[in-house]
């Protein structure tokens, strides 16, 4: 195994289970207006992450990697708000947002140090 390969497919699949997890939490909420209109946004947000990932995994230039972390941290982040936003207007079930929101804090903190790592070896 290459020197980088485990913690690239773990983060893959972390990634993967992370949309998993949002997919649920929107299947999950109720079908008014307000709860399916920040689902949406939320569903968005939270599964582009890992598709943006796996582009990254597979950038053929280190500005295009660099440029598709930074998009896995915008959508991390951007997860992130929905999740604050729901909670904050009581949609959704507590239990589920709690622990969308630390995994979406999570990626945003792993993604920003990545990117900061794939900046400085200029």
């Amino acid at each position: 195994m290459k020197n980088g390969e485990r913690p690239r497919r773990d983060l893959r699949e972390r990634t993967f289970k992370f949309a998993r997890q949002i997919i649920r939490l929107f299947a999950s909420l109720d079908r008014g207006v307000l709860a399916q209109t920040l689902g949406r946004q939320l569903l968005r947000a939270g599964t582009s992450v890992g598709a943006n990932y796996r582009e990254a995994d597979q950038a053929r230039s280190k500005a295009e990697f660099v440029a598709k972390i930074g998009d896995c941290l915008k959508e991390a982040d951007e997860t992130a708000y929905w999740l604050e936003l729901m909670s904050a207007e009581n949609v959704g079930a507590p239990a589920d947002l709690a622990p969308a929101f630390d995994e979406a804090t999570q990626l945003v903190a792993i993604f920003t140090t990545i990117k900061r790592r794939a900046e400085s070896n200029d």
